[in-house]
């Protein structure tokens, strides 16, 4: 009687003229070829029987040959009832097949060994989605029910790399229902929308295991910042904040922190954020870029004290224009310029003494509102030009959220703050995967190492 192995190698050559991969000696010397080296690229099939002993195998020309037998168009090849499709279903019923084989001990049509024992209990078919659509398979069963097949799993419909699909479908900002009718088009297949949602639900296991991993012990820069996101909340739809935090390592790498909702933005909140960044591990934090939100300041310090708390400039600049009329914004603008790219700190307050006495006649709100945010304006200024870029505003996270807007647009509202979470955990995926290292960064550790000295470990330069 043939091993398993050997049986399931053999019915794979008989079914598709796959030669047999070479193996090694035994440990009882029962065979004497060498073993064949293993190729880097080429890893066991997963899932089927003898493990490491079967190689990938390369399709010969002729079995080629032979399975585009009379498959001339591109409808017979890859159309609804295709030879991939025929294909698929043949591979996973053989794959199935090999599996009952070893799980039994003995291959179909021969009696239990010993005459007794466990063995077959018939092929009840089941409907797989594929990549070549819907493939109805018939999955073998035993009568003690301990089978457990992996090429397919027991109330498994979803084949390799389909659920991928709809959650890469899902974060492009489709809807469930745009999801349902793009799998109908694309894969001649329905699915239900109940499906697609347990589908892309399944990401907030990960979500979860995101917001919660530890962090660094020490950030250089953390940018903070608030979208709106509009969520369904009984009969009413309201906006909620979401709040974002990115961080930027002693490597110049940037990494979202975590996302968080409320009702509202506030420096409240805020606390509650940082606080949660403490407690993952947050230890220090050199710079905390932030908008102008009333409180902000003070809830850094409540929690990171030594924190330098940098006003985004640009926020700044914009809140100083929103009330000048057009025919003064230019000269506005370029007189307010003068002062974030003073020298220091003492040309930066000549400048806005300059600005004062030209425009407060006319507009006396601006220059009050830069002294009601002085110490948090001017902390950059301490750094060389080539590296205030690195701290002067929220572009950072900005870029971040035109990103996240772009995907949520087309919802208009999501039905719960979950939808919400898990859309815009995928938009931050997807962006992060494009990051690069943050600009200048040796010039920009180099400068803080100056600043901040023994914050910053020394191997870290």
């Amino acid at each position: 009687m043939p091993t398993k192995n050997t049986q399931s190698r053999t019915e794979l050559e008989d079914e598709f003229g796959i030669a047999p991969a070479p193996r090694g000696a035994s440990p009882e010397g029962e065979r004497s070829e060498a073993p064949a080296a293993r190729p880097t690229d080429a890893p066991p099939v997963p899932g089927l029987p003898g493990g490491g002993l079967l190689e990938r195998p390369e399709l010969s020309d002729e079995l080629i040959d032979e399975l585009l037998a009379g498959a001339r168009t591109a409808e017979e090849i890859a159309g609804p009832d295709g030879l991939l499709r025929q294909l698929t279903r043949r591979l996973l019923e053989r794959a199935l097949q090999a599996e009952i084989t070893e799980h039994l001990g003995y291959p179909a049509g021969q009696a239990p060994p010993g005459g007794a024992g466990n063995s077959r209990n018939g092929q009840p078919p089941k409907t797989v989605i594929t990549d070549q659509g819907p493939v109805r398979v018939r999955s073998p069963r035993d009568r003690n029910g301990t089978f457990e097949p992996k090429i397919v799993a027991k109330r498994q419909t979803r084949w390799v790399g389909f659920d991928e699909k709809v959650i890469a479908l899902y974060a492009r900002g489709l809807t469930v229902r745009e999801i349902q009718g793009h799998l109908a088009e694309i894969y001649g297949t329905e699915v239900s929308p109940d499906v697609i949602s347990k589908i892309t639900d399944a990401v907030l296991e990960d979500v979860k295991a995101w917001q919660s991993r530890p962090l660094e012990a020490l950030y250089a820069v953390v940018y903070l910042d608030a979208l709106v996101v509009k969520i369904r909340d009984g009969q009413a739809v309201r906006n909620h904040a979401c709040y974002l935090a990115i961080g930027v390592n002693l490597d110049g790498e940037r990494d979202v922190l975590g996302i968080w909702f409320q009702r509202s933005e506030g420096a409240k909140f805020w606390l509650q954020v940082l606080t949660d960044l403490r407690q993952r591990g947050v230890a220090d934090v050199l710079v905390a870029c932030v908008d102008g939100l009333t409180g902000f300041p003070e809830a850094i310090e409540a929690v990171f004290p030594q924190t330098w708390v940098q006003t985004c400039l640009v926020h700044q600049v914009r809140s100083s224009l929103r009330f000048v009329p057009y025919r003064d914004k230019r000269a506005v603008a370029a007189d307010l310029k003068r002062i974030y790219t003073a020298t220091d700190q003492d040309a930066a307050a000549d400048e806005l003494q300059r600005f004062a006495d030209k425009w407060d006649a006319r507009y006396p709100t601006i220059s009050r509102s830069w002294l009601e945010h002085w110490e948090q304006i001017v902390p950059f200024l301490a750094f060389p030009p080539d590296v205030r870029r690195a701290v002067y505003t929220t572009n950072t996270i900005e870029a971040l959220n035109r990103q996240v807007r772009k995907i949520i647009k087309t919802r208009g509202q999501f039905p719960t703050e979950d939808a919400a979470r898990k859309l815009i955990w995928l938009a931050i995926t997807r962006a992060q995967a494009k990051w690069r290292r943050a600009y200048n960064w040796n010039a920009a550790l180099a400068a803080f190492k100056i600043h901040f000295g023994d914050r910053i470990p020394d191997n870290a330069i």
